[in-house]
């Protein structure tokens, strides 16, 4: 890795983290967990998942994610639902309460961050690279 990488990695972590850390506070549900709200969201983007389909997805263990599902599951946020051709498969899908939670939670956090973005009073260029920036960053998360 090159220094000139290594500085650009240090300068982005410090300022995604800081971020993550304010738009985490905002959410439909407060008494739900970054974890469980993430495997909505998971559920929601990529549709029903194995427990362990869900766990590998989120880079967590199957332990980990049961406990976080059975929490979702209590909310009535997600339901399992036995595979019609294996019985012994479950699937962990969301329910409508669930897809609303999350619109609710993305919806929220979107308006929070146009605020914090309008708040700056940016000029045109540095409203350019945002929008520039922002799918080389979903590059790099899903990478």
């Amino acid at each position: 890795m090159t220094e000139d990488f290594a500085a650009t990695a240090s300068e982005l972590r410090f300022a995604l983290f800081r971020l993550t850390r304010r738009l985490r506070c905002v959410r439909a549900v407060d008494a739900m967990s970054d974890a469980q709200l993430a495997a909505l969201g998971a559920l929601r983007a990529h549709g029903r998942r194995t427990l362990s389909g869900l766990a590998e997805h989120e880079r967590v263990t199957a332990p980990t994610m049961s406990a976080t599902v059975n929490g979702l599951e209590d909310l009535g946020l997600v339901r399992r639902v036995p595979d019609e051709d294996d019985r012994r498969r479950v699937y962990v899908e969301i329910t409508d309460e669930g897809e609303k939670v999350v619109a609710a939670t993305v919806r929220r956090r979107d308006e929070v961050l146009a605020d914090m973005i309008a708040e700056l009073d940016l000029d045109a260029d540095e409203l350019a690279v945002l929008r520039a920036a922002a799918p080389v960053l979903r590059k790099v998360a899903e990478s």
